[in-house]
């Protein structure tokens, strides 16, 4: 569907357990039919650069590859980013 083609891609850089990114993914629930989710294990070997990057930031939020937010999700900014983003696309 070339819908899903165009939505931003939102990486949520996190570890297990992460009670901060559970709480975040349910701050971003709303909003799940606007973006894609896509979640890195930051301690999976293959991920040690996020690792050695966000080990004591987690969450972290890229929208399409940049950077976006920390530990906590800042709605007004991520609003604004995700508005920014699909206006590009339409």
């Amino acid at each position: 569907c070339s819908a899903s083609r165009n939505k931003p891609v939102l990486t949520l850089f996190t570890k297990k357990p992460c009670p901060l990114c559970d709480e975040a993914k349910e701050v971003l629930e709303p909003y799940r039919k606007r973006f894609i989710l896509q979640e890195v294990d930051i301690t999976l070997p293959e991920n040690s650069a996020w690792y050695d990057k966000y080990k004591h930031d987690i969450p972290v939020f890229h929208l399409n590859g940049r950077f976006l937010m920390k530990h906590r999700v800042d709605i007004p900014k991520f609003e604004d980013r995700l508005r920014e983003l699909e206006l590009q696309t339409e």
